[in-house]
């Protein structure tokens, strides 16, 4: 097939999102299929099959801020790659946001699937954009929500359903990855990391350096390393006099990501709300580390209620506390959880998402030539 896939986000600033577009992208021209992705963009940025929808601006969205792109000159570009395109399939995620999926909807002249991503209890965006979306929404040949909550806030806003079908990850890059000996994990010292906006409340950090302190009491020879982008001040302030037991890494590539994971002993997932899916857990899951999650609904689905993973209470640093001095205490058991966990993620690899997205593509083109 001819597949187009639009991505309403800057596509060269990290999102999960932008990932899921890229690595859904990569998997279908895997298999055959001729993908042109269309997105805006932050930089000069090129790779093949991608198309610049132009650059973007800075919107506060659920927590964060988006990078979306609108205007007359990007609404023209992103009309002139629909029209002219001959598409088999045009796949927008996102649909409802308002950037280049909306008008790309606007102008499809194939099947459309639409994919939501979001997990949002209230969004001025959204309700402003439901009379927008609901003039264009019958373009949409299926619906997909990468999860059960954004499944809800699908409904909540737009009305109708879909199909739910996860995020993916390359579950092989995970499960094969070599742990870096500065970061490894020993008898002696346990290692706990976080990734995430450091800056981010929603992101949790704050918890977790509200439960540092009780772990290192009774366990002073564990270890907390913390990666992502921002500067922190405030956290790195607190923990300044724990030393050598915690450490800021920065900003990580995807190999460093994967190295880390396969380094640790668990994988902290403090965020507090606005998840809706969880694919940094799935991560760590595949590379074989144990995740300590928040109690927030994305996440207990990921961890099948525990059985796949630790989950502490919500914006509760000694819940958290309690459930790393559980690791502390019985490593061998922790380890047991880590390897269900990581049998759990195979069911989303890439390879077993994408049938079932081929299998709403052709849903789709089956329905087309019906009617």
């Amino acid at each position: 097939m001819k597949i187009g896939i639009v991505c309403p986000y800057a596509y060269d600033v990290p999102g999960g999102v932008q990932f899921h577009v890229r690595d859904q992208a990569e998997e279908l021209r895997r298999r055959g299929h001729e993908v042109s992705v269309f997105a805006p963009v932050e930089t000069e940025y090129s790779e093949d099959g991608f198309i610049n929808a132009g650059k973007t601006f800075a919107i506060p969205y659920n927590g964060s801020i988006a990078r979306l792109a609108f205007g007359p000159r990007v609404a023209a570009r992103t009309r002139q790659w629909v029209t002219t395109s001959d598409f088999d399939i045009l796949h927008v995620h996102e649909p409802a946001t308002p950037s280049v999926s909306l008008i790309a909807l606007q102008h499809a002249r194939c099947p459309v699937v639409g994919t939501f991503h979001a997990a949002i209890e209230k969004s001025l965006l959204y309700t402003l954009g439901k009379p927008v979306v609901q003039s264009v929404k019958e373009k949409l040949s299926a619906q997909i929500a990468v999860s059960e909550e954004a499944r809800r806030t699908l409904q909540r806003y737009q009305g109708g359903d879909a199909i739910v079908i996860p995020n993916g990850v390359d579950y092989q890059a995970f499960a094969q990855a070599s742990p870096t000996p500065k970061w490894q994990q020993s008898e002696e010292s346990p290692v706990f990391c976080f990734l995430g906006r450091l800056d981010e409340p929603r992101k949790g950090l704050s918890i977790l350096v509200a439960a540092i302190p009780m772990v290192l009491e009774k366990y002073p020879a564990a270890r907390f390393l913390i990666a992502g982008p921002g500067t922190a001040s405030r956290a790195r302030a607190t923990l300044a006099s724990f030393g050598k037991n915690v450490e800021f890494l920065g900003t990580l590539s995807e190999a460093e990501k994967i190295a880390l994971f396969s380094s640790a002993t668990a994988y902290i997932a403090p965020q507090t709300g606005g998840e809706s899916f969880g694919i940094v857990l799935v991560e760590a899951m595949a590379a074989n580390c144990l995740v300590v999650a928040s109690s927030i609904p994305a996440f207990t689905a990921v961890l099948e209620e525990g059985r796949l993973g630790k989950i502490f209470t919500s914006e509760d640093a000694v819940s958290l506390a309690e459930k790393l001095l559980e690791v502390c205490e019985n490593r061998e058991a922790a380890a047991r959880l880590a390897k269900r966990g990581h049998q759990g993620a195979k069911r989303y690899d890439w390879s077993a998402v994408t049938d079932q997205v081929l299998a709403v593509y052709e849903r789709c083109r089956e329905h087309q030539l019906e009617n």
